[in-house]
């Protein structure tokens, strides 16, 4: 099986769609997506993600099925301790000087428990998330068993998620055994970029999920469209970008 897990295009938050750059990249990305050979599409319900798959979805003729749990993590907000009482962030936000001092936010079975992120409901908010991700995989022949998933139905096919970046962090440190919260913090998925996972069979029945691609914006430099800002922080503390 492949997963391509889509970021919606340049968004446009205050009316929840795209902004006229993200249009363009969602007619970039459909042309490359157009090109593949796809098994089944599901969506995030938000506007933005909706609008980027429409474009794919319109020029070949099919639909995706939007799954509630695709949304952005955004609902998981908590109050690290460098923030007072009442004050939230969400996890891919973290400070750094605070972030890369906190051992059990690297541990990918830790990570959930560190004391404010319990507050914060993560456990709970995550599993809806994996449990979702793993219903999914076993409709199309893979079931979870521990940190690698049985082969029930070994396949080729081509599965897309169209969602957003703090999801999309979620997701993959479920299939990679990674603290989802380094991954928000320490990548960066460009609006539109698609990051490719293949299952990995080898041994009989049993398949893991391998990381092809990342982030990939290529079919935005093919046409000499730059990839957005959005999701970036300021490359230096000077600067005017988003600090």
């Amino acid at each position: 099986m492949r997963l391509l897990i889509v970021r919606h295009a340049d968004p446009d938050y205050s009316i929840d769609s795209l902004t006229e750059k993200g249009w363009r990249e969602a007619e970039l990305l459909s042309d490359r997506l157009s090109k593949l050979d796809v098994k089944a599409f599901y969506c995030s319900p938000l506007g933005r993600a909706q609008d980027t798959a429409s474009l794919t979805l319109k020029k070949m003729g099919r639909e995706a099925e939007t799954l509630e749990w695709l949304k952005e993590f955004y609902y998981c907000q908590v109050t690290p301790p460098y923030l007072n009482e009442g004050e939230t962030v969400i996890t891919w936000d973290f400070m750094p000087s605070f972030f890369t001092k906190c051992d059990d936010l690297y541990d990918k079975d830790k990570f959930m428990h560190v004391d404010f992120m319990e507050k914060g409901d993560y456990p709970t908010l995550y599993k809806a998330v994996t449990d979702g991700l793993d219903e999914l995989l076993e409709k199309h022949g893979y079931r979870r068993n521990g940190r690698y998933y049985d082969a029930v139905e070994s396949n080729r096919d081509t599965i897309v998620l169209f969602c957003h970046f703090g999801i999309e962090c979620q997701l993959l440190g479920h299939l990679l055994s990674i603290s989802p919260v380094v991954l928000g913090q320490n990548f960066c998925a460009a609006p539109s970029s698609v990051t490719t996972l293949y299952t990995e069979e080898r041994e009989q029945g049993i398949a893991s999920f391998r990381m092809a691609a990342f982030g990939d914006t290529s079919h935005l430099y093919v046409a000499g469209e730059e990839p957005a800002f959005s999701a970036r922080f300021c490359e230096t503390f000077d600067s005017d970008e988003r600090h």
